[in-house]
């Protein structure tokens, strides 16, 4: 692989380039978000945004990794009932990731998952321990931070740093404040709708770009490390690295 080469894009590569630069040592990252409200004033693209910006972080600081196109579908159930949400749910999403991986193997010796939707965990997961199972080299990272649920200030700060021409700040309001033990029931048993209204959990109103990109790049470094420690072990890390001063170990939902 040309010493020269920062970043990958196999959407980008025509098949004899992906030949030319793939090597035994190649991973393929693989971001994963969903489509799904994030209150009034943020897309439903969202979580696909932010592991795509991770992966193409990922892709500059190593370039043996070649990042794949992002899947934008997930497990989103919890937020049924907002217009725009499409869900493919976690058992959909395991057998998805399943095949992807086992055709991406034929060409790339790694496979790396990165989602930045919580809810995303379990079909992940599932995947990730088969695919292991089978005795390929796959491995899953899922940024962590402390802050705010969902579409509050951590998450519109990230997309005012990523995309601030799709943020609507003039519509950015408060949601349900509530800290995660004392929502998550009801998350699990009647979805977001009815935990709040608007679709916020958390105050969206003091984001900005500069805090997002901070964010932004520690997770990538977070990120790397995660693959540096993957390729220099040959065992898979532990989904994201702690953060020491995080009062919520937030996952990107």
């Amino acid at each position: 692989m040309p010493a020269d080469h920062a970043l990958s894009s196999l959407a980008d590569l025509t098949w004899p380039e992906v030949r030319d630069r793939v090597g035994p040592a190649t991973v393929l990252a693989v971001p994963l978000g969903a489509t799904e409200q994030h209150g009034p004033h943020l897309p439903h693209s969202v979580d696909t945004d932010i592991a795509a910006a991770l992966c193409a972080g990922l892709g500059v600081a190593r370039p043996d990794v070649v990042v794949a196109p992002a899947l934008p579908f997930g497990a989103s159930g919890e937020h049924a009932g907002f217009p725009g949400t499409l869900s493919i749910g976690n058992e959909a999403l395991r057998h998805v990731l399943i095949e992807l991986a086992r055709s991406a193997t034929d060409t790339f010796s790694r496979v790396l998952f990165v989602s930045a939707h919580g809810g995303n965990g379990v079909g992940l997961r599932g995947a990730v321990t088969q695919l292991q199972t089978e005795g390929r080299h796959v491995s899953m990272f899922e940024p962590r931070w402390a802050g705010e649920l969902h579409a509050g200030r951590t998450e519109t700060s990230m997309m005012l740093a990523l995309a601030p021409d799709r943020v609507r700040m003039d519509l950015a309001e408060p949601g349900n404040p509530g800290p995660l033990p004392d929502i998550l029931p009801l998350l699990r048993g009647r979805g977001i709708r009815v935990a709040s209204p608007n679709g916020i959990l958390g105050d969206p109103r003091g984001a900005t770009a500069e805090e997002g990109r901070a964010l932004l790049t520690r997770l990538t470094g977070d990120l790397v490390a995660h693959v540096d420690h993957w390729l220099m072990s040959g065992r898979p890390a532990p989904s994201g690295v702690p953060v020491p001063d995080a009062t919520g170990g937030k996952v990107g939902s």
